[in-house]
């Protein structure tokens, strides 16, 4: 839509996560060492969380594809208590048959059948959970039982925890200390800094195209003060602002156009995810970014 009025050859910020526009801050980059450190240790437990949109999905992916061989993977996802048993999610998420009417004990065996003939062919398994603050205290407790599985001083499973931050919350609890004593490697992910957030924003412009400034660095500074630098409300506002510049035939997105569209979205009753920002009149556009 507002690509070619801008110098663009794509849309730089665009919410579906895309291996071209990949952006690593140092927050990044500690969470992904913290879940390669896990897998290297055979860590029991590993933990990372962080806000909804803060770069999780991306870590997930970038872990999936680096994987070793020796590793048989299970990727369990949009579980919720309420929603079938544990272990039929574990099974199906293993490539392993389940019936809906199976007995637990069978479920049960299945799986330890499942772990412990992977250990015998030279591998190990790991249960990467996906959005776990969605399973509850039952859940968790059964998914620490399941790790009990092992053989002699080895490990034959490895649990890879990531939610949000619901999820550290959860396994704070008092009923689930056996639980957080098993986690060895945990990291909870936060938003991009203020400058993070500036380089984010030109990285994704310049893979997208740009040759000349689009956003101002006080802009930048703004959007980073109305989004907590969490990766995928920086994406939805600067790809809103452009729209909004588009449509108002203004080629930079300065102080006063972001003010002017948030003031707009405010009006209107939507977009309430985005934090107040600072307005003073003294804050002014007078840098330039290279």
């Amino acid at each position: 839509m507002y690509e070619a009025f801008y110098g663009l050859t794509k849309r730089p910020f665009s919410t579906v996560p895309d291996p071209e526009f990949l952006f690593w801050s140092k927050g990044h980059e500690m969470a992904l060492t913290m879940l390669r450190y896990g897998l290297m240790t055979h860590a029991p437990i590993t933990v990372v969380s962080g806000e909804v949109g803060a770069g999780k999905t991306t870590l997930i992916r970038h872990l999936l594809n680096e994987m070793p061989e020796d590793l048989t993977v299970g990727l369990v996802s949009n579980i919720q208590e309420g929603r079938g048993e544990l272990l039929q999610w574990v099974l199906m998420a293993l490539d392993q048959p389940v019936e809906a009417d199976e007995a637990y004990v069978t479920l049960f065996r299945r799986f330890q059948d499942f772990v412990i003939d992977a250990y015998a062919s030279g591998k190990r398994v790991l249960l990467l959970v996906d959005e776990a603050q969605n399973l509850g205290v039952k859940m968790l407790e059964e998914l620490r039982m399941l790790s009990n599985i092992n053989a002699e001083k080895d490990d034959l499973l490895q649990l890879i925890l990531v939610g949000q931050p619901q999820l550290r919350d959860l396994i704070n609890l008092p009923e689930l200390a056996q639980f957080a004593q098993r986690i060895t490697a945990d990291y909870a992910l936060t938003g991009l800094t203020a400058d993070e957030t500036v380089d984010y924003i030109v990285r994704r412009l310049e893979v997208a195209g740009a040759t000349k400034e689009v956003f101002t660095p006080r802009t930048c500074q703004l959007i980073h003060q109305a989004t907590g630098g969490i990766p995928r409300l920086i994406n939805s506002l600067c790809d809103m602002c452009l729209v909004y510049g588009y449509s108002d035939n203004r080629k930079v997105i300065d102080q006063s156009l972001l003010i002017e569209f948030l003031n707009s979205a405010k009006a209107r009753g939507i977009y309430s995810q985005f934090r107040a920002i600072d307005t003073q009149p003294s804050l002014v556009d007078n840098s330039t970014v290279s």
